[in-house]
């Protein structure tokens, strides 16, 4: 999963980032800080695939893994080439979703590049950019229909009209992901790899002494009310403490300072399963004392293509596969225990995985 953090210069986003990656990314406060795209692979978080460790106390753990980039902070006229322009689209267009930081906390002593704290005024700056991004992409896809079908190809006369209403609906400033459409104009749409279609995750970065409280900033509440008429997920954290948790290298003492914060989880942990849950991903285990793995689909993978995520020959050779519950092999203690019971089952090629199965593949090529 490669998840893009995208916001207005200043706005936090470099500080979160450098909070989840540890990476060290510059974040001081001028706009245009951040020149490249700085790229962080951070391990999922996942108990069970601990548990199994401690039990199987095998050569290697493997966990799942989220690449986060830092895209550069985008300002009006990016889209024809103002601040760094085109470029930091780019590099939006290779993400799974986008992660928009927006500044909700108020601060004299942290420069805004418009000179005051609005998100709604923010996400708009950025929104209406990567519209206009896309109406560009759009406007080709049509002239592109439109000559197929003058050379008497009749099957692209839909994609001109369903393309031509969607260049109405940016026209008017809206996102491509809030277009009205039937499933098979939707995928038709899906084929353009539009900024707009990206699924989104509002990041509202709040004041340390407001996170646990988030509903009373003004802020908070209205880019929850966009989040809400979009579809889209919303996530309070506070980038600044963040930064501070992520300093601690003792678990202890982080655990220790998170509690008289009052913070039950890091903002990385609530940002993954955001992620995961708007991206529909599950992830299923693989144990035994070479290696104790965690591997990410999306839901309502079946088995073989599951299996395929280890190895092609797995998929193509699928014979069944072999699962059981970690919450069953957990409650039992060991597989022997959980095989007496019955509850290490043989599914074939129509199972369809779940979150948290432990699986063994049998297959043959």
């Amino acid at each position: 999963m490669k998840l893009g953090i995208v916001g207005l210069p200043n706005v936090g986003k470099s500080t979160l980032f450098n909070a989840i990656t540890n990476a060290g990314v510059p974040a001081d406060n001028y706009a245009f800080c951040t020149i490249d795209p700085n790229v962080g692979v951070v391990s999922v978080p996942d108990e069970r695939l601990g548990w199994l460790s401690d039990f199987y106390k095998p050569k290697k753990t493997t966990p799942a893994v989220v690449e986060f980039v830092d895209i550069a902070g985008l300002v009006k006229g990016a889209s024809k080439g103002e601040g760094l322009g085109n470029k930091f689209l780019s590099n939006i267009r290779t993400t799974d979703a986008i992660v928009h930081v927006v500044r909700c906390f108020e601060d004299t002593n942290v420069t805004h590049v418009e000179g005051s704290t609005d998100p709604l005024r923010d996400i708009d700056i950025i929104n209406l950019e990567l519209v206009m991004a896309d109406m560009e992409m759009v406007e080709r896809r049509i002239d592109k229909a439109q000559k197929a079908m003058k050379g008497g190809d009749k099957k692209f006369a839909r994609e001109v009209q369903v393309f031509t209403e969607l260049l109405k609906h940016l026209n008017e400033g809206r996102l491509a992901r809030t277009f009205e459409c039937d499933d098979d104009d939707r995928a038709l749409i899906g084929t353009s790899d539009l900024l707009t279609l990206k699924k989104t995750i509002y990041v509202a970065n709040l004041a340390e002494n407001e996170i646990n409280e988030p509903e009373k900033n003004r802020h908070f509440q209205a880019v929850k009310a966009l989040a809400a008429e979009e579809g889209s997920q919303l996530l309070p954290i506070c980038a600044k403490l963040e930064a501070d948790i992520a300093e601690l290298d003792d678990p202890e003492e982080k655990a220790m300072f998170m509690e008289e914060l009052g913070v039950q989880e890091s903002g990385l942990d609530r940002l993954i399963r955001a992620s995961y849950a708007l991206l529909g991903l599950i992830s299923f285990l693989t144990a035994g004392t070479d290696e104790c793995r965690a591997w990410t689909i999306k839901r309502g993978t079946k088995a073989p293509q599951a299996a395929g995520k280890i190895h092609t020959d797995f998929e193509r050779g699928f014979i069944r596969a072999e699962v059981i519950a970690f919450e069953d092999m957990k409650a039992c203690g060991t597989m022997a225990a959980a095989k007496a019971k019955g509850l290490v089952r043989s599914e074939g090629k129509d199972y369809v995985m779940k979150d948290g199965d432990i699986v063994n593949f049998l297959f043959n090529v």
